[in-house]
């Protein structure tokens, strides 16, 4: 058990540190969820179910929700342009 908290640590640390180095901001908002869900891990595993589903909620889930808005906003994501229709022989 402390075996694999250890691990989720290292893993928060590392997610923290891709975050801040990733250029692609739609790539660090789904490394900040990924952060989100290793915590909701972490505090499971601390017998911390109410900070846990806080967590799931608002940390994974609001939070990544305003982060894609935001970024669809600024133009940071862009919708996929629609393939032509092929015709067949």
């Amino acid at each position: 058990m402390d075996l694999f908290l250890t691990l989720l640590l290292v893993l928060i640390i590392f997610n923290a540190v891709m975050v801040v180095c990733t250029k692609n901001l739609l790539a660090a908002c789904i490394i900040f969820m990924a952060q989100s869900l290793i915590m909701v891990l972490i505090w499971t595993l601390l017998q911390a179910p109410d900070l846990a589903i806080t967590e799931a909620a608002v940390g994974t889930g609001v939070s990544s929700l305003l982060f894609f808005l935001a970024l669809k906003k600024i133009h940071a994501i862009r919708p996929r342009k629609k393939a032509a229709p092929q015709e067949y022989e």
